[in-house]
């Protein structure tokens, strides 16, 4: 037989609290004194324990929030950063396309021109080594990474700095990181 009490002008919220089925003598064997477990006591006892289990149910709502507001804060986050990821692409590959008649190797810094017909190169010179004889509209410096993306001059020194600390990360773990001298094909003939 199930008993359920529910919190005084609370039944329209469904907050009810079932009680335990109760069994006097489980496999024929009186454990306890069912006087002492079965009694119906005190009803504010009752009112007490409804009113816990609201409670509970509340401090539950409340964190699953706080929880799910952590989440949309992370989701936020997550796609601000592949909005970044996707402009620097563009960006990347916009540089990559603009004439050049020098190889360009990684860790050099390029300077961006525009001619008047709208074509759009890199040069080696820079506006300053040009001085005031600068033949086209300079349109910015960027440094080309060992990754092979560009980084523009005013966040070179941040990137820099990055990356020597994740260098030396690197190097500081070197030991725990296997060696190689060369390929190993070791595996390929066993």
């Amino acid at each position: 037989m199930d008993k359920a009490v529910s919190l005084v002008n609370q039944s329209d919220r469904g907050n009810t609290v079932t009680l335990v089925e109760t069994n006097s003598k489980p496999n024929s064997l009186e454990l306890v004194s069912s006087y002492h477990t079965n009694r119906v006591g005190d009803p504010m006892d009752l009112v007490a324990l409804a009113e816990h289990v609201q409670k509970g149910d509340e401090f539950i709502r409340a964190n699953a929030c706080n929880r799910l507001t952590v989440i949309a804060d992370q989701i936020r986050y997550l796609q601000e950063q592949a909005r970044k990821v996707l402009e620097d692409a563009k960006r990347d590959a916009d540089l990559h396309h603009a004439a050049c008649n020098v190889v360009k190797k990684p860790g050099n810094m390029y300077y961006l021109y525009t001619r008047e017909s709208g074509q759009r190169y890199f040069s080696i010179l820079s506006p300053k080594e040009w001085g005031p004889s600068c033949p086209h509209e300079f349109l910015g410096a960027y440094k080309l990474q060992h990754d092979m993306s560009w980084t523009p001059i005013e966040d070179v020194e941040k990137r820099d700095a990055e990356i020597s600390v994740i260098d030396k990360l690197l190097n500081s773990q070197s030991s725990a990181l296997p060696s190689s001298t060369g390929p190993n094909f070791g595996g390929l003939s066993n």
